[in-house]
């Protein structure tokens, strides 16, 4: 992270490498590691004691391990095959054991030689390969090895008490291989130059860089690997939170319009038309937004809330606030559907007042126009007309709204709907068309843990809604599991025909379309972490169930005589729009949809929801989706259609989705269950990891207090020019493609 001109030397040259050519070509290409400091900041993932063995019992299915054990037998055999006919083919076959399993290696041909001198019963190993199975046993073959010795020198209590750095590895490049080539280069690590101020240092009893390497790579005691992991984690906490606290500053730095409702305007004429009261936290999150409008630098601000919590109305009051100040305000939704959706609701809600230059249209009126890539080009022109004049206060659209055609009269602010769906660069784009920077605010139905707001959205003020709009009714969420109790899925349907018979409608969700545009192939290659020939292997194999597929069987079995459609991404918009106009007037029953429909419907009559292939989605996926039900008066039901066994990590997924409507808890539990991915986004900055020690979960007070400490250093010195070696840290985290990312984001 802090690569400094010692450590920038390149593991390959054309001359000289620090490293053999092939293995440095190895790390470039598959660990990404291209200059010493990479090298020295790719930490142990765990530390072996050579006298406690690896668990074999916990190896997990396809992936590449490493693991310390000793030789319980070594058999050799013969056999025939095509390429030695007359049996003289040679398999060795090792079994290994650590106390808590045991786990067979298998050795072929040629192979034989070496592991049968060296592989002895007793002898102490570490061995690398890729878990698989044979006979439904667990095997490694062909696997790597290296002979645990001792030095003569030492005893055999130091010995087995010495720690073994396991590092992130791949099939090309062993564990131990990583761990020569790193003690090869770690007397450089003296040169690391510390990021950290001295103060901060000294003040949280953190020991300097040089030794956190040092003891992170070659530690004596578990003391020495604390030691180095909580310095490590502070300065990976520290420089990102530098970096969204320069952000933040340099936000602050930038003119806005000042925007201020006037008092007898169109937000009062709205307030006065609304026939509900709004929640004290609608009320709270909407003084926030107006304290922000009022300044002049833009607003920056995250706002968050359960699905239904009402963000749309402290939206929509938010840009009304904005069309009385004399601007316009851009809402930018992820999808047509959803585009169209926000124009019907957000007319319905405004009623005369979105009539402006109509018959019947109020005094204080405006219009609401809306913009997507497939209007017909008379309306799109009168569109981009009343946008270029200022005739349209509001306007509602997809990324059809950031093309170089479209000019605003005056962009006030820009409302981003569902962030995580738009590329950073489209809502700096978006952003580029105001006169001045326009402000904020971006929404998201993903409860975000307090954390991750912190770092991933740590250049945006946070406003939360966590309180539903009276009269939404609870929803109740159960697993069906289709392949154990078939008759709980022959129930389902049943509870479906019963909502119906009452008067109401269901959704049932798909994973896939099932036209010939899907490649069954890939739709079904999804790599199993399970064990093969195991249920969970079935249910993994077969492609994803279809929508088309789906509403077939369901039409002719088990919803016979019900009026079932269907909505998915590839119809056309148009056809799209007029089955969601279908639905939301109630002349279809049950709309089997992908998830197109995930974000932002709104049929109030729709109580029942089931999602089959459960499995296939994420969790704060399901929490989204199930948000579709139960907007009404009646009770929501929502079942989770899966075919994996009881015992499988994907049940309990389902499980703990059943089990809380919380969606903060939900996202949590997301979180806890994916590998440690980059805060930062690989998916938005496309640059390689940069989180290596910090848990974003784990580690909630490190960067909550990192963020403190960040925000005074850049307030006092908002270039850094004191603290160059936090700076040459900075510009090594943010390459150009994470520099850009936090700049548009």
């Amino acid at each position: 992270m802090d690569l400094v001109p010692a450590l920038e030397e390149p593991l390959r040259q054309p001359l000289k490498s620090v490293l053999g050519p092939a293995t440095a070509k190895v790390m470039a290409e598959h660990l990404g590691l291209l200059t010493v400091g990479d090298l020295l900041h790719h930490y142990p993932r765990r530390y072996e004691e050579r006298g406690q063995l690896t668990h074999l019992a916990d190896l997990p299915m396809d992936e590449h391990v490493t693991v310390v054990a000793q030789v319980a037998d070594a058999r050799l055999h013969t056999f025939a095959s095509a390429k030695a006919p007359r049996g003289k083919g040679q398999r060795l076959e090792v079994t290994i054991t650590d106390g808590s399993g045991r786990l067979q290696l298998v050795f072929f041909g040629n192979g034989v030689h070496k592991p049968h001198k060296e592989l002895l019963p007793g002898t102490r190993a570490m061995f690398a390969g890729k878990v698989s199975v044979f006979n439904r046993r667990l095997q490694l073959a062909h696997p790597a090895y290296e002979l645990l010795r001792g030095d003569p020198e030492e005893s055999v209590e130091t010995w087995a008490g010495a720690l073994i750095p396991i590092y992130p590895a791949t099939a090309k490049l062993e564990s131990w291989k990583i761990g020569k080539a790193i003690q090869t280069v770690l007397p450089t690590a003296q040169e690391a130059v510390d990021p950290l101020p001295d103060g901060l240092r000294e003040g949280r009893g953190l020991v300097p860089l040089p030794e956190a390497l040092l003891k992170i790579h070659r530690p004596h005691t578990k003391a020495d690997i604390e030691d180095a992991r909580a310095r490590l984690k502070w300065d990976e906490a520290f420089v990102l939170q530098v970096a969204l606290a320069r952000r933040r500053h340099a936000d602050a730095q930038l003119p806005a319009v000042a925007r201020e409702p006037s008092p007898d305007g169109l937000l009062t004429a709205f307030d006065a038309r609304l026939p509900f009261t709004l929640t004290e936290g609608q009320q709270r999150v909407s003084r926030e937004i107006f304290a922000d409008l009022a300044t002049e630098h833009p607003m920056h601000r995250l706002l968050q809330g359960e699905v239904g919590s009402g963000k749309t109305m402290v939206a929509l009051r938010a840009m009304l606030a904005v069309v009385d100040a004399g601007g316009q305000a851009a809402m930018l939704a992820p999808t047509e559907v959803l585009a169209q959706q926000h124009h019907r609701s957000i007319v319905e809600m405004m009623g005369e007042l979105a009539e402006s230059g109509m018959l019947g249209g109020a005094e204080q009126a405006t219009k609401v126009v809306l913009l997507t890539g497939s209007m017909g080009t008379a309306a799109r022109r009168q569109a981009l007309l009343d946008l270029t004049t200022g005739e349209a206060g509001i306007v509602i659209g997809t990324h059809a709204l950031i093309e170089d055609k479209v000019q605003f009269h005056d962009l006030g602010l820009v409302v981003v709907d569902e962030q995580h769906r738009f590329g950073v660069e489209q809502r700096d784009a978006l952003r580029g068309k105001g006169k001045q920077p326009p402000h904020l605010l971006v929404m998201t139905a993903t409860p975000i843990p307090r954390t991750v707001a912190m770092t991933v959205f740590g250049d945006l003020e946070t406003s939360v809604l966590d309180q539903l709009p009276a009269g939404r009714s609870p929803i109740a969420s159960h697993v069906v599991p289709a392949a154990d109790k078939p008759h709980f899925l022959a129930r389902a349907w049943e509870r479906v025909r019963e909502e119906v018979e009452n008067g109401h409608q269901a959704y049932v969700v798909c994973p896939r379309i099932g036209d010939e545009e899907d490649d069954p192939k890939k739709a079904g290659k999804k790599k199993s972490s399970e064990v093969p020939g195991s249920p969970e292997d079935a249910a993994e194999k077969r492609p994803p169930l279809a929508v088309l597929d789906v509403a077939d069987h369901l039409a002719k079995g088990p919803l016979q005589g019900l009026r079932v459609e269907v909505l998915h991404g590839r119809m056309h918009p148009d056809d799209k729009d007029a089955v969601m106009r279908r639905f939301a007037a109630g002349d279809v029953d049950v709309l089997v949809a992908t998830t197109v429909i995930e974000v932002g419907v709104n049929v109030p009559n729709a109580t029942a929801m089931v999602i089959m292939d459960a499995d296939r989605f994420g969790v704060s996926q399901l929490h989204q989706l199930r948000g579709r039900v139960g907007r009404g008066s009646a009770p929501g039901l929502c079942l989770l259609v899966t075919e994996m066994p009881e015992a499988s990590a994907a049940r309990q997924r389902l499980n703990a989705v059943a089990s809380t409507l919380d969606g903060f808890e939900l996202s949590r539990i997301d979180l806890e269950q994916r590998r440690e991915g980059d805060v930062l986004g690989q998916a938005q900055s496309g640059a390689r990891t940069s989180l290596k020690v910090l848990a974003v979960i784990e580690d909630e007070e490190i960067i909550a207090e990192a963020r403190e400490e960040a925000t005074a250093v850049v307030a006092a010195d908002p270039e850094l020019a004191d603290l160059p070696a936090l700076r040459t840290a900075l510009d090594a985290l943010l390459d150009e493609e994470r520099e850009q990312y936090l700049e548009k984001g």
